[in-house]
């Protein structure tokens, strides 16, 4: 917050490093929970940066894309929109490979999950996995990430078998790249004991279509507006 102060006195409202630690200080807002505060301020830096740089410069659209997160929670359509004009103009500026084009992607299928699109979340998952794959490898973190999610896709659609199958995959590269004892290696792990008893099971498929149906239910601080 100082830092923005001084800046804000010494270069003004509108210069890029203004706007950047505006950006940076929404991101700490929002990881300290004042999502409101973060929100305002998102709002703010991307109608500056729409002003100042133009629609697509890539600070304007990162600007888009925080924005869009923080509107996940509380203007679900509005946030989806964004979201999908952020994704366009990036995969147009960038490219359809680029990793801020597929940081995008990413955040619109978690969004499209949110909001009960769910074929449509995990056609937007296949690509992105598929992308990653060809340009960053099968075991760049990255990768592993984006297989990670579609298996949480898969399992929530109820494929259990194939998400079971593709968090294997996921472990043994986890364990060869990253070790036995890495953070992600060690969720992808727990996620094989809770698939492995999901697709062998069906009393624990059941009761666990029964918790899905209850916490699709929107709950407070999620309300979809379309």
């Amino acid at each position: 917050e100082d830092t923005l102060a001084r800046r804000r006195r010494v270069l003004g409202e509108d210069h890029p490093d203004t706007l950047a630690s505006a950006s940076g200080l929404a991101i700490s807002l929002s990881a300290v929970g004042e999502h409101q505060a973060a929100r305002e301020l998102d709002e703010d830096t991307l109608a500056r940066r729409r002003r100042v740089l133009g629609e697509d410069h890539p600070d304007t659209l990162a600007s888009a894309d925080n924005l869009a997160i923080s509107l996940q929670g509380v203007r679900g359509q509005a946030a989806r929109e964004l979201g999908e004009d952020t994704l366009a103009r990036r995969r147009r500026v960038l490219g359809e490979d680029h990793p801020d084009t597929l940081t995008s992607a990413s955040n619109l299928a978690m969004l499209l999950g949110r909001l009960g699109e769910d074929q449509e979340a995990r056609e937007l998952d296949e690509d992105i996995l598929a992308r990653r794959r060809r340009v960053l490898g099968e075991d760049h973190p990255d990768t592993l990430t984006s297989a990670f999610i579609l298996a949480a896709k898969l399992s929530e659609l109820g494929e259990y078998q194939a998400a079971k199958e593709l968090n294997e995959d996921i472990l043994a590269r986890r364990r060869r790249v990253l070790g036995d004892r890495h953070p992600d290696t060690l969720v992808a792990a727990a996620f094989a004991l809770i698939l492995s008893g999901l697709a062998a099971d069906p009393k624990a498929r059941a009761t666990m279509e029964t918790m899905k149906a209850a916490w699709s239910q929107p709950g407070e601080g999620w309300a979809p507006d379309g």
